[in-house]
């Protein structure tokens, strides 16, 4: 499954309104979770620059919390098409990432936030996410 921003962001900071839902999700969750660089980076910023949250965030990645996948050509290409695509949405940089990778990796489970953002995209243009929690 793949890993999004306001999951992440929610489950680190007690304070997000979805903190209880995601910790959880999480408690019952024993697959693998895969995330893009721009998703860190993201989360990281949405964190805020107390360096405890932030070292919180980076201490998920390197525990096995989820895999960090990092870019290739193919996948910013893929990205940048994606972001064309859905431009009416409108779909960030980070989103696309995702959506690329889930599409390389052939996983369509998405822990996301954002329902109205991958309600309404589509792997290769066809096969709809599911969405959790």
């Amino acid at each position: 499954m793949v890993l999004d921003t306001g999951v992440f962001v929610a489950l680190l900071d007690k304070s997000e309104q979805n903190h209880e839902r995601c910790v959880y999700f999480f408690k019952g969750f024993k697959g693998e979770l895969f995330t893009t660089e721009p998703v860190l980076t993201e989360t990281l910023y949405l964190l805020g620059p107390a360096i405890k949250a932030q070292h919180s965030c980076i201490d998920f990645i390197l525990k096995g919390g989820a895999t960090l996948v990092p870019q290739s050509r193919a996948s910013l290409l893929r990205a940048s098409d994606l972001m064309k695509k859905y431009e009416d949405i409108p779909m960030d940089f980070a989103d696309a990432t995702l959506v690329s990778l889930a599409e390389e990796m052939e996983l369509a489970g998405i822990l996301t936030l954002d329902r109205r953002g991958f309600g309404a995209y589509r792997m290769r243009g066809k096969k709809a996410f599911r969405i959790f929690p």
